[in-house]
């Protein structure tokens, strides 16, 4: 794929990783949520101990997608992996296995830093994007519920914790 480049994020990418995670957001219709900044992703990215990371798809020279990762920890493995939190590719670049490579990026960097496993979550709503990752060989954990705690419940209880 002579017109594919990926790369790490560097410190001047903050806008274009924002504008990536706006348009992602969109397409999820979760505009409402973003109160992320480019500031915000700089920080946590480049900052003196980032705890998140970036890959950066270009076609042809154009930004064409990104996948921001961080690594998580099994018990079960007592091994390091990748979650990858957000995994983008502009609607226009989609059909140049843009994504695929992405991902198999990180499928290398858990083959090389010896990780057991790379995880994600998908909407389930997000046919096309599930069909996508099945056919990468992903499995779905169906018995699995994803749970959060933000806002006033994490404030709770986190005072409750002191």
């Amino acid at each position: 794929m002579p017109d594919l480049v990926l790369r790490p994020a560097l410190p001047g990418d903050a806008d274009l990783i924002f504008a990536f995670v706006s348009e992602l957001a969109a397409y999820e219709k979760l505009s409402h949520a973003v109160v992320s900044t480019p500031a915000v992703l700089a920080e946590a990215l480049f900052g003196p101990s980032p705890r998140v990371f970036c890959d950066i798809a270009a076609w042809g020279g154009a930004p064409a997608g990104f996948a921001l990762w961080f690594y998580d920890f099994s018990t079960f493995e007592g091994r390091h992996g990748i979650y990858f939190e957000d995994l983008f590719v502009r609607p226009a670049f989609r059909g140049h296995k843009i994504g695929k490579r992405l991902m198999a990026g990180l499928t290398a960097r858990c083959r090389a830093e010896r990780l057991g496993r790379l995880t994600w979550s998908v909407l389930d709503w997000n046919a096309p994007s599930i069909d996508f990752y099945k056919a990468q060989g992903a499995v779905m954990l169906d018995d699995w519920t994803t749970c959060r705690l933000t806002g006033d419940a994490l404030l709770a209880l986190g005072h409750s914790a002191s």
